[in-house]
């Protein structure tokens, strides 16, 4: 097995504070990955006029928000880290960028399900080359005891993403339809690819903690079997999966039960949406991560124990949200899960780092994204539309409504369970990866 080693031979010891041109890479990263989430989120905005233009069901609307995206995501996004962690991942941040973008513009085209499907698995392979290396690069320029604050700012493009995706993509297709809300956000992120190619540089594996990196890439097995080994990483990658399950499901499916449920136009919604799950979100998340490295300096569990309250301080609020017959209290509701949902990102990102050397970093992220996601995204929005469809002949119009309530509530209290048995494991685990 590969193995890293102090470089006090050739590396001062690191300056733990960032430079400026740390911040501009986390920066451009940031902003990266928020097109990542204005292109996914996008679809969940325009699924009402899409399903209505296409002629679909929700299980059809699952399938292209949830699973069918998430299985490319998931099996394009580990080769490609494995790439990312022997390669420069500068370059491969820019070519997933261009991709993306390029097969979200052309989602404005698509005819019927099967176009629209083929150019939202594109989306998803494009998508799967963005968080990887970039995960790798903050670790890189950011040393541990800032690197949960650095994940939650980059994370928090899922909610600057959210923000834009529904504020942007409910007024485009309020005025001029969901085919150009596609092409016009798409279109941006082409310009994006050419400033990441131009502007960042390659960090060196390790320069935040004068480490280098071994020469020899450890093997994908290897790697698996590091992550397998630390009791820690199996519990917070499933609460982080059950998480993000509760937080696609809500996050995909929200805007189209207002809708129905509500009666809401999507110029209106989207910006309700856009400040509660966008705003609030991005707020959730830095904090989540800043007050966890705050506190995390005296007992490392506070990185697991975060997620953990939020979840139980979240629940409550969701269940009202989906049951509450006013639509500006529902909203209202919403609030507070909206702020808690995503602030265990930086945290698992950044935990999961700390789990394993420095030539698996990348690698890593693609394993705990793997599993995220598949469970989370892939599952999530699908379940969710499936039970939709199946309540629909006897609720009518508050199937969704309830679909949501019987599948998010419960799975939110798994995934706090699990983040509090992953504190039990972590500071033993964080202990057996070596200096």
């Amino acid at each position: 097995m590969s193995t890293e080693h102090n470089a006090s031979d050739n590396a001062k010891s690191p300056d733990s504070t960032p430079t400026g041109a740390a911040y501009y890479a986390l920066g451009v990263l940031t902003i990266v990955y928020s097109f990542n989430f204005i292109d996914r989120q996008l679809l969940a905005i325009l699924q009402e006029s899409i399903k209505a233009d296409l002629g679909l069901k929700d299980s059809h609307l699952g399938l292209l928000t949830g699973f069918a995206f998430a299985a490319f995501y998931v099996t394009a996004g580990i080769p490609i880290a494995r790439w990312a962690d022997r390669a420069n991942r500068r370059n491969i941040v820019a070519l997933a960028v261009f991709i993306w973008s390029f097969m979200t513009s052309i989602s404005g085209l698509a005819q019927n399900f099967v176009q629209l499907l083929l150019a939202r698995i594109g989306v998803g392979v494009g998508e799967a080359g963005g968080s990887p290396p970039s995960h790798s690069m903050i670790s890189d320029i950011f040393p541990p005891q800032k690197r949960a604050t650095a994940m939650g700012l980059y994370s928090s493009g899922v909610n600057i993403g959210i923000l834009f995706g529904f504020l942007l993509g409910g007024w485009l297709n309020e005025f001029f339809g969901w085919r150009v809300a596609f092409v016009v956000v798409g279109m941006p992120g082409i310009l994006l690819a050419i400033v990441v190619r131009f502007t960042l540089s390659e960090p060196k594996r390790g320069q935040s903690e004068a480490r280098v990196a071994s020469a020899t890439q450890p093997s994908l097995t290897e790697v698996l079997s590091v992550l397998w080994n630390r009791p820690s990483f199996r519990f917070l990658s499933m609460g982080a999966a059950l998480n993000a399950f509760a937080g696609y499901a809500t996050a995909n499916w929200t805007a189209s039960f207002m809708i129905r449920s509500h009666g809401m136009t999507t110029g209106e919604l989207g910006t309700w949406l856009a400040v509660i799950l966008g705003l609030g979100g991005a707020v959730g998340v830095i904090a989540g991560g800043y007050i966890s490295d705050k506190l995390g300096r005296s007992d490392k569990r506070w990185y697991m124990w975060m997620p953990t309250l939020a979840l139980i301080v979240g629940l409550p609020f969701t269940v009202a949200a989906f049951t509450v017959d006013e639509k500006y209290t529902a909203l209202m509701c919403l609030i507070i899960p909206g702020i808690v949902m995503n602030s265990y990102l930086g945290n698992v990102i950044a935990m999961t780092h700390g789990l394993v050397g420095l030539s698996m970093r990348a690698t890593a992220s693609a394993v705990l994204f793997f599993i995220i996601n598949i469970i989370g995204l892939g599952l999530g929005p699908w379940s969710v539309g499936i039970l939709s469809d199946a309540l629909t002949p006897t609720l009518g119009a508050s199937a969704l409504g309830m679909a949501l309530f019987y599948i998010v509530p419960p799975i939110m209290v798994l995934s706090a369970l699990c983040f509090y048995g992953a504190s039990h494991k972590l500071q033993k685990d964080l202990s057996l990866v070596p200096d």
